[in-house]
C-alpha cells in the first residue's frame, strides 16, 4: 500500500463501503472510484482472520468497473 501511495485510511473505507465486489476462488475483490483512480483491493476470505493479498489503482475504470 505503501509502495502505491494507498492509505490504511482508503483501504479500510472501500473495505467497509465498496461501490462494487466480486468474488473469485474464494478472493473477494473491493473496488470503488477515488480521485479518478480506480482502488481495488484483493482479501483472502477463506483465512481467518481475512487476509489482504493486495492493494492497487489503476486509471483503466471500464476495464474493471463492470457493472
Amino acid at each position: 500500500m505503501e509502495l502505491r501511495g494507498i492509505s490504511k485510511n482508503v483501504v479500510e473505507q472501500i473495505i467497509e463501503n465498496p461501490a462494487l465486489t466480486k468474488e473469485e476462488d474464494g478472493i473477494k475483490i473491493y473496488q470503488s472510484i477515488i480521485d479518478n483512480y480506480l482502488i481495488r483491493i484483493f482479501v483472502n476470505e477463506i483465512k481467518d482472520p481475512k487476509l489482504i493479498i493486495t492493494v492497487y489503482k489503476t486509471s483503466k475504470i471500464k476495464k474493471y468497473n463492470e457493472g
